[in-house]
């Protein structure tokens, strides 16, 4: 089957699991910024970070025949500096408006603080004013607070919630998250957050209607195949294929189809690996 990765942090992953990812069915990704493993200290650096995401990373994935999309922000993990916060932030507009980048994201909590709260209001309504999806980061850490306050945010602010996927759900934040009428992210590790058993039961539980899984395979302990086993242990439990296919590909189309230059190409046919010449 066809199936979306719609939150996977590739800069981090190999070639061979891009080819992995297209043997096993996977044909289109959404990567949105993310925490490069050391805080940056200049708004150039970001810069930098986006345009290499955006002018590379969907240039090398199509290589491996997979249609790499981007989603651009300020993320949560470095928000605390307001003075480079404040001045990336302002700068993020010709990122958002690039051909490739289809959502604000990912923005949200990392440790729940009043700076970064103020970089997610402000990205809310920069997504709300140009009418753009958005990714929302639920912190690792005491996440039913985070969750709760993200979704009070997002009520109070009368942001447009048909286009915010609040991921990283678990048990305890998901139906907070479904009765927001945001789309639900669910994110599958080996070793940490949900297990395909985990989502099973969930969807068991909640149904499919707004919600989304992914990877969010990163530089961690991650794997970019987790649509995979999370289509294997559905069917081994009995869902039906409808909710299958509504998991790991129609939601997706659907929350990134808000932005008009979401347009997968499920065709991407990659070169011969033994001819192809690297450029």
């Amino acid at each position: 089957m066809t199936i979306i990765e719609p939150h996977v942090h590739m800069l981090a992953r190999t070639t061979d699991e891009y080819q992995a990812m297209y043997r096993a069915g996977i044909r289109a990704c959404v990567e949105p910024s993310f925490w490069l493993g050391t805080n940056r200290r200049y708004p150039g650096s970001f810069f930098d970070a986006f345009h290499l995401v955006l002018d590379f990373e969907c240039v090398r994935a199509a290589r491996y025949g997979i249609d790499h999309y981007c989603a651009i922000a300020m993320n949560p993990k470095e928000a605390e500096d307001k003075v480079l916060a404040k001045e990336v932030i302002d700068g993020i507009g010709p990122y958002l408006d690039h051909p490739r980048c289809v959502a604000v994201g990912e923005i949200g909590f990392n440790l729940i603080t009043p700076n970064e709260e103020e970089a997610l209001v402000r990205q809310l309504q920069i997504a709300e004013e140009r009418k753009m999806p958005v990714v929302l980061h639920t912190p690792h850490q005491n996440k039913l607070k985070g969750t709760l306050r993200i979704l009070d945010i997002i009520k109070n602010g009368h942001f447009t919630v048909e286009r915010i996927d609040v991921d990283h759900n678990t048990e305890e934040t998901i139906k907070y998250t479904l009765d927001s009428g945001c789309y639900a992210g669910m994110t599958v590790y080996p070793f940490s957050k949900l297990s395909p058993e985990r989502v099973s039961a969930m969807v068991r539980q909640y149904g499919s209607r707004r919600v989304m899984v992914n990877s969010s395979a990163d530089w961690g302990i991650s794997d970019p195949l987790s649509l995979v086993r999370v289509v294997e242990r559905l069917r081994l439990d009995g869902h039906p294929e409808s909710t299958v296919q509504d998991l790991v590909f129609n939601n997706a189309m659907a929350f990134y189809s808000a932005s008009p230059k979401w347009k997968p190409d499920f065709e991407i046919v990659p070169p011969d690996p033994i001819t192809y010449q690297h450029r």
